[in-house]
């Protein structure tokens, strides 16, 4: 090759010959690789959870303990979907990313793939990554296949804490089981791993494409705009005019805190050029490593700054609040919505911007396909969806339960209680659409008055969403970093005392005379529709002959120990009962739940973590 293209060089015209030398001399620094087989062993414990692979930062910085996950997973995969493919390769910023992205990268170009994608510094969403999947095209007409998410979401960043990893599929959404269950079994069983670990690692601070020489022919490495793509589909979903045109109302403020997670990176391109919002409404927008030394979930108890500003923390605020505020997690995948003074519950959110959807949002003009939510949530979706005739699902926690239904037709907004909202756009929860979602409401119902007379507020919004549909009080209880051995043993009780709805019954009364009979009790199992996949043990679920809930769930998002999150859910269609606070009307329900679970005597703990 080299003798051909001197004597290219040296026999071609001159107008030919400085072309061919560019060539030549970008061929000359196009870095060769070989591809070196490491030996390694099984290391326990890499069971992907809902969300992927999530451990503290020092178990995954253990020799071989990224690598195995990786070549697992590629192992996994079809060989089409790794050899000569293009994958994504990005998360959300935080600690240790930066270094897995190289070891990624060099696995990559190993194992076949043909062209990696980083968004740059690192920085892409959740939402965004499925985005990219699903509609970035190349310089060269490629298509992502897949992608490599380093993120822990909502969980804390830093060396001491949190890092993850999991595998998004070629529509955008999570590895179904059936891929994780095999990366689990490759972990149990692999004897080594490809890497290219001479490669020079990659300036992902630069847009620009990388290019190296290996065994299998070129193999690129492109950096390029995080936002670009994201951007450009909220714009095809949404009427960005009609949105700044709410901003721009002197009656309407705005306050958007992201936690210093990945959401920062979208904030100022969405909120401030493209809507007009102020940059003084945005809280806490730069990413960083290890959030600010925060916990980036975006509740009442973590989201404290934003909670004070809206007029919600235990001082009054020195300033007004603002009309409207939201926060973001780490990955951006999850929002909370606030009102002034006003919070908005997860499952009122969804069933809110299912009921406006069409009225309200251009991409669903044409009208809703179904509506989904997960097993926990609330049942104010269900109502919603009786009222507008529309299909309804009920499923596990876990969104790649919701794409299966998208990728079928059957579903266009869907939602989980703990703060996670999305569509069909992409295969992804999505924390800035349904920010965007709520604002096109907004808009919607001010178009009249937004420059005078008084807006209607967040607060008007939900109230009157209560008188039309009724009012689901619902609260949920998080006991983090239990003992698993106690959070197995609280569990199994709570499944052996199904057994006899008398002797729950008993327990119930003893506690709250009041409180309605329990009339069925179960563990969720889920067969879906779309495939025919089982899934069984999602959850302990105490049904009340008033409509009330009991749910318990271990959680699989946590890192060390086991959350036990208890749900406490009550309907009321009294207009004149809409209105009480949360925490009192459910009371009587939270001490029956306490009670009969025996809370307490199995985890040792009289309070939970967070209530939200």
């Amino acid at each position: 090759i080299c003798r051909r293209a001197f004597w290219l060089l040296v026999s071609s015209p001159p107008f030919l010959a400085s072309s061919i030398s560019s060539l030549f001399t970008i061929w000359k620094k196009m870095a060769m690789f070989k591809v070196s087989r490491v030996e390694t062993t099984p290391i326990d414990g890499q069971k992907p959870g809902t969300s992927g692979l999530r451990k503290k930062v020092k178990v995954f910085v253990q020799p071989h303990y990224l690598e195995n996950f990786v070549q697992s997973t590629f192992y996994a995969l079809s060989a089409e979907k790794v050899q000569g493919a293009t994958l994504v390769v990005s998360g959300d910023g935080r600690y240790y990313s930066k270094d897995a992205i190289q070891i990624i990268v060099k696995m990559a170009a190993a194992n076949g793939v043909r062209r990696v994608w980083v968004g740059q510094n690192g920085l892409l969403s959740t939402p965004a990554v499925s985005a990219v999947i699903r509609e970035r095209v190349g310089h060269d007409g490629s298509k992502a296949t897949g992608a490599f998410i380093l993120t822990a979401s909502h969980n804390p960043g830093g060396p001491h804490e949190d890092f993850g990893i999991k595998y998004n599929m070629e529509n955008g959404g999570p590895a179904p089981e059936a891929i994780t269950d095999k990366i689990y079994e490759n972990t149990k069983t692999i004897k080594e791993y490809l890497i290219a670990e001479a490669l020079p690692d990659v300036d992902i601070a630069a847009i620009g494409i990388t290019s190296f020489m290996g065994p299998d022919g070129q193999f690129d490495v492109e950096v390029f705009d995080s936002a670009s793509d994201y951007v450009k589909l909220m714009k095809s979903i949404f009427d960005f005019q009609a949105i700044r045109n709410l901003l721009s109302s002197p009656n309407f403020t705005f306050c958007y805190d992201a936690l210093h997670g990945v959401a920062g990176a979208y904030a100022n391109r969405i909120f401030v050029e493209e809507l007009g919002a102020q940059q003084s409404s945005l809280l806490n927008c730069t990413p960083k490593e290890d959030f600010g030394g925060g916990h980036p979930d975006p509740n009442l108890t973590y989201a404290k700054e934003l909670v004070a500003r809206m007029g919600l923390g235990k001082s009054s605020p020195q300033d007004e609040p603002p009309e409207f505020g939201a926060a973001a997690d780490g990955d951006a995948d999850r929002n909370m919505i606030l009102g002034k003074r006003f919070f908005v519950t997860p499952s009122d959110s969804v069933a809110i911007i299912a009921a406006n959807a069409v009225e309200a949002i251009p991409y669903f003009s044409g009208g809703l396909k179904g509506v989904a939510r997960s097993m926990p949530t609330s049942a104010a979706l269900d109502v919603v969806a009786k009222h507008l005739n529309l299909k309804f699902f009920e499923v596990p926690t876990g969104w790649k339960f919701f794409g299966n239904l998208m990728d079928a037709g059957l579903c266009s907004v869907c939602g989980e209680e703990s703060f996670g909202t999305g569509s069909d756009h992409i295969r992804e929860k999505d924390g800035i659409w349904a920010v965007l979602a709520w604002l096109s409401i907004l808009a919607l119902k001010n178009k009249e008055n937004i420059h005078g007379g008084k807006l209607v507020s967040v607060e008007d919004i939900v109230r009157q969403h209560w008188a039309t549909y009724g009012r689901h009080y619902y609260t949920r209880y998080d006991y983090e970093n239990v003992d698993s051995g106690e959070a197995n043993q609280l569990m199994a009780y709570l499944v052996q005392l199904q057994s006899s709805l008398d002797e729950v019954n008993e327990i119930v009364k003893g506690v709250h005379s009041d409180v309605s009979n329990v009339v069925h009790a179960d563990e969720f199992e889920y067969k879906d529709p779309v495939d025919g996949s089982i899934s069984k043990r999602q959850g302990i679920r105490y049904l009340f002959e008033d409509g009330s809930r009991l749910v318990f769930r271990l959680s699989g998002t946590g890192s060390e120990g086991a959350t036990i999150r208890l749900y406490i859910e009550q309907y009321e269609k009294d207009p004149s009962k809409i209105g009480r606070d949360s925490q009192e009307a459910l009371a009587p329900l939270v001490d029956v739940a306490l009670k009969l679970s025996m809370m307490e005597q199995f985890t040792g703990r009289s309070a939970p973590t967070v209530i939200t």
